[in-house]
């Protein structure tokens, strides 16, 4: 895979297959909102969110890991407005079970679903990780199921959600297909190459696939849903290496005479062994696994995770608990410790350990609940439950 012209003459690489950073303190997110051409999220969006969700917003919002967006606001004008409009997101299976960097986007989704009151569709790509990965299409269908029961597992409402994997969607229902279809005739090759930096050596599922990714963000994909509704528009939260796929569907979406999808970006989860890059699924000693021991957890973090000296812009165990520690007032005395050298690095580690062992064995006691059956019914196509 080659780099995309945005990345060009660039420290940051940033798509959706490579993310790496020159700098110890990771991605510069003020740089790749400039470049990506999104807007950041500032306080006076965090406030109107506030507003419209009573006072509710999440420490991923409030603390601006969910940083930029696209068009956000039109959506918060269709709720204010009682317009309906539905969530999109979606994983690619490569890992039988996700790690804390994939929880981020499903935990951010869970609460816009409940604060909202909207319908969700979750994409499985797991045709994508054929496409990329070493697998077959067999084991990638196996990860897709397996990945299912880790997001079930997070809690989501079976009425008001459904998910799906692309090839057994694609035979089930021809409006998908048909939207696919529609999309691949209106973006020409040289488009897709100069999104996504694709230099010839790409299989042809891979230049064709960006439309499978797009054509959950139009509701015709979904009648069951819908209805004959072609005009619902979506909002997509998503890591922001997702955002090209979604550049292409917001250029495309006129002339497909369909509403833009909108979207809501992450920040990453850096890797344990520093922010560099991102937490990934390909390297086992870079995350914590929602299948880890606490024996696992613990050595991971006291071993492979970044001391950052004091500096809590580096230190990986400070980065993490501001992910996943919901206590403002406890991180930020923690901040101010460290950074003036009162607090050790070991202590912010333990408190680490604390949170994610309990966060990980919660998600192991509910994930034993779910069956294969309950993932069928998930992925049952049907009508969902939604106040508009």
């Amino acid at each position: 895979m080659t780099k995309s012209d945005n990345n060009v003459g660039e420290d940051d690489i940033v798509t959706p297959w490579t993310v790496e950073s020159k700098s110890d303190a990771g991605i510069d997110y003020d740089k790749l909102i400039v470049r990506f051409g999104c807007s950041a999220i500032d306080d006076q969006l965090i406030n109107r969110v506030a507003t419209l969700t009573k006072g509710s917003v999440h420490h991923l919002l409030e603390r601006q890991i969910f940083f930029s967006h696209r068009e956000l606001n039109q959506i918060l004008d269709r709720y204010e407005k009682g317009l309906p409009f539905y969530l999109y997101t979606g994983r690619g299976p490569s890992s039988e079970a996700l790690h804390l960097g994939h929880l981020i986007p499903f935990i951010f989704t869970k609460w816009l679903q409940e604060m909202f009151d909207v319908p969700l569709v979750i994409q499985l790509t797991e045709d994508e990780k054929f496409y990329w990965k070493n697998l077959s299409l067999d084991e990638a269908q196996k990860l897709a199921i397996s990945n299912a029961k880790d997001i079930i597992a997070l809690g989501f409402d079976i009425s008001k959600t459904f998910i799906f994997y692309d090839t057994k969607f694609m035979s089930e229902c021809p409006a998908f297909l048909d939207n696919i279809e529609e999309i691949d005739k209106k973006i020409s090759y040289n488009q897709v190459k100069g999104i996504f930096g694709f230099d010839g050596n790409q299989n042809l599922g891979q230049t064709q696939f960006p439309a499978v990714q797009a054509a959950p963000s139009f509701s015709s994909s979904f009648p069951f849903i819908f209805g004959k509704k072609k005009d619902i528009p979506c909002l997509i939260p998503c890591a922001i290496d997702q955002d090209p796929y979604f550049r292409m569907t917001r250029d495309v979406a006129p002339r497909l005479k369909l509403p833009k999808p909108s979207l809501i970006h992450s920040k990453f989860l850096p890797a344990l062994k520093g922010a560099v890059t991102k937490a990934s699924a390909s390297d086992s000693s870079t995350a914590i696994f929602l299948s880890d021991t606490p024996e696992q957890i613990a050595q991971k973090i006291n071993l492979n995770s970044l001391d950052g000296g004091g500096d809590c812009e580096k230190d990986v165990s400070f980065q993490y608990l501001r992910f996943f520690m919901e206590d403002g007032k406890r991180l930020e005395e923690i901040r101010e410790k460290y950074s003036n050298g009162s607090l050790p690095v070991d202590t912010i580690r333990a408190e680490l350990i604390k949170i994610v062992t309990k966060i990980v064995i919660d998600h192991q006691t509910r994930l034993k609940e779910i069956t294969d059956d309950i993932v069928h019914e998930f992925m049952k196509p049907r009508k969902l439950k939604f106040q508009f």
